[in-house]
């Protein structure tokens, strides 16, 4: 595979742009579905949906990246947790995490 930066680069470009042109003319579409039929709004442009997007991303949502980054973080220390414990820690861990589940096994009669 090929990970030369500039072929990166104008791969990520090209993705940015087939993005972008659906995300304003979905907006594009969304508005003009709603908007005028429920508030009497006038119907928006292309441009005018892309501008709203950016708008709302700035507004409600910013532009950082979602790398699941704050997922492995939790997934290492929850494995340097697992192997600083003690195997009578560990069994404690493994019952706390049943969240009160029985097993399969078990008859409706008993549960009762």
């Amino acid at each position: 595979m090929n990970h030369h930066p500039v072929h990166r680069a104008v791969k990520f470009a090209m993705f940015a742009l087939v993005g972008g042109v659906a995300i304003g003319f979905f907006v594009k579409v969304m508005w003009n579905i709603l908007m005028p039929p429920i508030f009497g709004w006038h119907m928006i442009t292309f441009w005018q949906g892309l501008g709203l997007f950016v708008l709302s991303k700035v507004l409600f949502g910013g532009f950082h990246r979602h790398s699941g980054g704050g997922r492995n973080r939790w997934r290492r220390g929850m494995k340097e947790r697992w192997e600083n414990m003690t195997p009578e820690e560990r069994e404690k861990f493994r019952s706390g995490m049943r969240c009160g589940r029985r097993p399969f096994a078990q008859s409706a009669e008993t549960q009762i």
